[in-house]
């Protein structure tokens, strides 16, 4: 028998994204490239864990008028937190999407959160849908807390700068952690840092944990 991808050498190992076992070199080669890999594949976790997050250049990263320096993370965690499980959670209903589409998804939020910041309401919604469903729901759940604040309070403690910044942060960290395959899911890999399912149908609820970030 031999590996169905190949077709030459001995299979190894079984993916879950072929659902058949395929050889240790498909694996590696194929991976995020033609096959969708599990986030919860052992191998995948483990690629993501060695690869060497990208060095983008400087001058080409989006927003570069927008500075998020340290003070501004620290004072915004929660919200960062926060922004950081929303879009998890959107990839969680949208499996099929790529760090690719979150990439998209981050264009478009940036773009309405930046005319909402300067007083003239636009909503960009990208054509690609997976990153239209991604920034929908990413915008609906922050438009949804801040609603329930100003309801309860007649006022809102999130600004529009604050979500604009804490978008473009998670923006750029997107720019290094995508690995460049087609299929990447790094960077969703990654945001699954803040999230912590705590159990099945019936379980409580999954919580965010403190942001696990080095700045």
């Amino acid at each position: 028998m031999s590996c169905p991808l190949c077709q030459t050498r001995k299979p190894r190992r079984y993916c879950a994204g072929v659902r058949e076992e395929i050889c240790a070199v498909c694996c590696g080669t194929e991976r995020e490239q033609t096959i969708n890999c599990p986030l919860e594949c052992e191998y995948l976790r483990e690629a993501h864990k060695f690869e060497k997050a990208q060095d983008p250049n400087p001058a080409a990263m989006p927003n570069p008028d927008v500075r998020v320096s340290e003070e501004f993370l620290v004072e915004h965690e929660v919200l960062l937190a926060f922004i950081a499980v929303a879009l998890f959670e959107a990839w969680l209903d949208t499996p099929d999407a790529t760090d690719w589409d979150v990439r998209e998804a981050f264009d478009a939020l940036t773009r309405t959160y930046r005319s909402r910041d300067s007083g003239i309401f636009y909503e960009s919604r990208p054509d690609n849908v997976f990153a239209a469903r991604l920034a929908g729901s990413v915008q609906n759940k922050i438009e949804e807390v801040r609603s329930k604040e100003t309801e309860a309070t007649g006022g809102t403690s999130v600004p529009d700068s604050a979500v604009l910044g804490v978008l473009v942060f998670l923006q750029r960290i997107e720019r290094a952690q995508n690995n460049g395959r087609k299929k990447s899911r790094a960077f969703v890999d990654f945001l699954g840092g803040f999230y912590r399912p705590l159990g099945r149908a019936g379980a409580a609820q999954p919580e965010p944990d403190r942001p696990r970030i080095i700045l």
